[in-house]
């Protein structure tokens, strides 16, 4: 059994090779696992594809217990984002800005790696479903394009949880107990059980459940301005806001942090307070869930598995400290932070022969449920509105001494409901012949509703009826509230239904051109409908879309854009519309390819060589079409695209599998060379545009790489592991518009580092009876990585610097002399040099001793052994730097029974 989340899982997997001696007096070998890559079951060093396996034994053995530990022993594959439940996976460096947690569920970013559990694809862009791997048969991660027989979001990668499932032969049964101690932290427990019970010859049921309670570390501290605490500046908000304060400075002047002022009553720009939310290690997480599963033999050719997989997950408080504050254990926030998110997942297969077919039908039913609520008050630095929302100088037209900026503190509350059903029917042939066949049909139909409600003005206010809003919504088609009136305090509110239909065809044929030479082709016809309706409580979506897909002037008219202007925009190439039908559903459709081949030199050595293609669909802005407010410099007769276009992936790659030294010694190892066009990003820059986010395409890419893991028996008591990924990601085209914005040709993919490696050690020694122990070590490393595509980093380190009377101390890459995404100056009257920020290098160890006698097991371990504080991600979504980081050193011991 194992013991962690989904993710811990994947990376495990991702880092080494399945690792077991056998139990005779002939010499020991590495075990070969069975997995289920190319739709077929297969010997994983028999499959010509790249791809990685751990069983779930193998899982258990590797002695890391929780998220972060197993993020860093991914050497080709990241997970980034701000928390469980928030993260986005990326393989093999093809990444660009993440998307924005709190506006994901409207910005309709498709992910670039699908994520299947089982058979069933649960990705979603910006919060992957973080399913807790209790009782796993293996994890299987293949690296590189697989979207001729995985479908759209296998752009760069899948990874696939193979949990274990009901067994008609034996009565079994276990528990896993887990309970550990963080320092500087909460306590921290789990438990974990299961059964399979045989209800008859033909039937048979499993059930596994878990409750893991994962105490914090982080501390929500008392905001002091002037020790690295939230002061806040009327020169941020002024200069974001296009200059509508008569003396910025005057005011940063006539802050707390002036010793003649003593209140905040007195104060020109107001401090936010948090003295009733400090608060000791807040950031919690709890998973709890369970899992069902029924096997039924209907005769001897066909079998019917049902199961059903439910889980919650809630958090509090945030996973990333506040860098102007003292230590790497201190976040400063103003509001709660509350993170739900429940799923109920239900799939069925059924498993047959015809004749000489096998043939699977395999089908899924995802409900899932977030509700969150978030600290806004960082809108205050980075929102092109922001005066207006916390500034009097509305009221104080006549005398600017009284101008004042208010209390900032804000809240995001978002309930979002997505829904996701799946139907795939394939066909595998099974004849003695030199070829064979896998082809399939696929439908898939997403659906993601989501009402979002920004607090964003100070109720204080009254001018613009700041303290009695009763905010509506501009449509109602689409829309998933009643339309309103909301909450009196709320400003703002997305409404938006988004909604992917896919349907598919697929097959590869390979074929024996000798007895050790084989060459396959794959192939994927496609067609997506995206369907993007809503309204937010200033435009109306649904019909501002149906306009572009119309083009009716009166249309566009309604909708607050200048026919003219549009239709000049189309004409010169600026604005695509024609994959819009009149009712503003976007359609794409395509096919892909997959070439291959292989040689099997002897029994143990595979050389491979193939082509593969990958893609992201378009996606649909919310207010494409929009110019941008600020029409002066980069921004001068810009409009946000009415969608994104398709980004493809093509893939090349040169493997080779192996074992040698009488299976003593393994070696896997791809060499790949991708090409990327039209690479889609997140873009959220209100400080210049009418928006608050949408998706843009920077230009083409490439990546060269090397994938290798191996593994050495070196004893019959010692096993080694060793895997590592070398890297060169590099821009090699920039859209126009992005320009002195995006990093420029030549410059780093963010995210992954041009070298990650790790090493794993276990050692095994006899005991008295029938027990034995071991001890387990490993230590990775991860190289330094750029944050983000945009080269912001010194816009927000000036913002930092006046926000909070210190800079944040992180390293920053200079890349441009000039950044053009702002048309302001910075605090020193200096135009703003474009960098990014660079999440620096760092190395890992964990350290676990124990004793088994194959039934029950006790393990001590300690994770994270010389308490490195590592830099996992530079979250940049709140307009001033936040540090995502792991857990501190934790001292754990585990317990488990298992009976057959």
């Amino acid at each position: 059994m194992r013991k962690t989340q989904l993710s811990c899982a994947i990376v495990a997997a991702l880092a080494s090779t399945s690792l077991a001696a056998q139990e005779s007096e002939a010499p020991a070998k590495l075990e070969t696992i069975e997995v289920t890559a190319t739709k077929r079951t297969e010997s994983i060093q028999d499959v010509p594809v790249a791809v990685s396996a751990l069983n779930g034994k193998a899982l258990e053995n590797l002695g890391i217990d929780n998220f972060q530990d197993y993020v860093e022993f991914l050497p080709n594959v990241v997970f980034q984002g701000t928390g469980p439940g928030q993260n986005e996976i990326y393989i093999r460096g093809a990444a660009t800005t993440q998307s924005n947690i709190m506006l994901s569920s409207v910005q309709a970013l498709q992910p670039s790696v699908a994520f299947y559990l089982d058979e069933m694809p649960v990705s979603m862009a910006g919060r992957n479903l973080d399913v807790y791997a209790t009782d796993v048969q293996r994890v299987e991660v293949l690296p590189g394009p697989q979207g001729t027989l995985f479908g759209a979001s296998s752009q760069a990668g899948t990874i696939r949880l193979i949990t274990n499932k009901p067994q008609h032969d034996v009565f079994s049964a276990g528990f896993d107990t887990n309970i550990a101690f963080t320092k500087d932290g909460e306590m921290s427990n789990a438990v974990e059980a299961y059964f399979n019970m045989p209800l008859s010859d033909n039937l048979a049921v499993r059930v596994a459940a878990y409750n893991d309670k994962q105490g914090g570390w982080i501390d929500n501290v008392r905001n002091v301005p002037g020790e690295g605490g939230y002061i806040g500046s009327a020169v941020v908000i002024d200069r974001i806001s296009g200059g509508p304060l008569a003396d910025p400075v005057g005011m940063d002047a006539n802050r707390i942090t002036n010793p003649n002022i003593s209140s905040k009553s007195e104060a020109a720009v107001v401090s936010p307070q948090n003295d009733a939310l400090v608060e000791e290690d807040f950031n919690d997480a709890t998973y709890t869930g369970a899992r069902f599963g029924l096997s039924y033999i209907i005769n001897e050719d066909w079998d019917l598995l049902v199961q059903h997989t439910q889980q919650t997950l809630d958090t509090e408080g945030v996973f990333a400290y506040d860098p102007t504050i003292d230590g790497e254990t201190s976040a400063l926030r103003f509001q709660p932070d509350e993170n739900k998110d429940e799923f109920g997942l239900t799939t069925w297969t059924l498993e047959g022969r015809l004749e000489k077919l096998d043939v699977v039908y395999t089908g899924g039913y995802l409900d899932r449920e977030i509700d969150t609520l978030a600290d806004y008050t960082g809108y205050t630095n980075g929102g092109l509105f922001s005066a207006y929302y916390v500034c009097n100088h509305y009221d104080t037209p006549d005398n600017a001494a009284d101008e004042r900026c208010l209390d900032p503190t804000k809240f995001y509350k978002e309930d979002t409901s997505s829904t996701r059903t799946t139907h795939e029917l394939r066909f595998n042939t099974t004849m003695d012949t030199p070829w064979r066949i896998t082809a399939g049909l696929f439908y898939d139909e997403q659906e993601v509703a989501t009402v979002g409600q920004f607090k964003i003005a100070n109720t204080e206010m009254s001018t613009f009826g700041f303290d009695n809003l009763q905010r509506t919504l501009v449509g109602n088609e689409g829309i998933n509230s009643d339309g309103g009136p909301f909450p009196s305090e709320v400003s703002f509110i997305n409404d938006i239904t988004h909604t992917i239909e896919q349907i598919a065809v697929f097959g590869q044929l390979e074929y024996d051109i000798t007895d050790t030479i084989t060459a396959s082709i794959g192939a994927r016809w496609y067609e997506i409908d995206d369907i993007y309706v809503g309204s937010t409580s200033t435009v109306d979506v649904t019909r501002r879309i149906r306009a572009f897909g119309t083009l009716d002037p009166d249309e566009l008219a309604a909708v607050g854009l200048d026919p003219v202007a549009v239709n000049a925009a189309i004409d010169s190439g600026q604005l695509e519309v024609d994959l819009l039908d009149d009712n503003g559903v976007l359609t794409v459709d395509d096919t892909i390819f997959k070439y291959s081949i292989d040689w099997k030199v002897n029994d143990d050595v595979l050389l491979f060589a193939n082509y593969s293609e990958g893609f992201r669909p378009p996606v649909t802005n919310r207010v494409g079409g929009g110019l941008a407010t600020n029409q002066s410099g980069k921004f001068e007769n810009f409009r946000i695209p009415v969608y994104s276009t398709t980004d493809t992936l093509d893939n090349y790659e040169l493997g080779l599998k192996g074992d040698f030294f009488d299976g003593q010694f393994r070696v896997n190892a791809t060499a790949y060379y991708s090409e990327i066009e039209e690479l889609q990003t997140s873009r959220f820059d209100p400080t210049n545009i009418s928006f608050l986010v949408f998706t843009d395409n920077v230009g083409d890419a490439e990546i060269k790489g090397i994938d290798a893991d191996m593994t050495w028996l070196a004893t019959d008591d010692l096993v080694i592991n060793a895997a590592f990924s070398i890297l060169d990601t590099e821009l090699t085209r920039i859209n126009e518009e992005l320009e002195g914005i995006a990093a420029g040709v030549g410059s780093e993919l963010p995210y992954s580092a041009k070298f990650s490696g790790n090493i794993n050690a276990r050692y095994f020694f006899e005991l008295e009876g029938d027990k034995r122990g071991y001890v387990n070590g490993s230590v990775s490393y991860t190289g330094d990585r750029f944050a983000g595509m945009i080269m912001d980093a010194y816009v927000m380190e000036d913002a930092t610097a006046l926000v909070y009377g210190r800079t944040s101390g992180l390293k920053i890459e200079e890349e441009a002399s000039v950044y053009e995404g702002v048309t302001y100056t910075d605090s020193n009257g200096e135009v703003f040099r474009g960098g990014r920020y660079v999440q620096e290098s760092y190395v890992l160890a964990n350290l676990a001793v124990g004793v088994t006698n194959d039934v029950w097991k006790a393990e001590l371990y300690i994770d994270n052994v010389f308490d490195e504080r590592a830099t996992l991600n530079i979250d940049t979504q709140q307009f001033t730097p936040k540090v995502v980081t792991n857990r501190p050193r934790t001292i754990g011991l585990r317990f488990s029974y298992d009976y057959y």
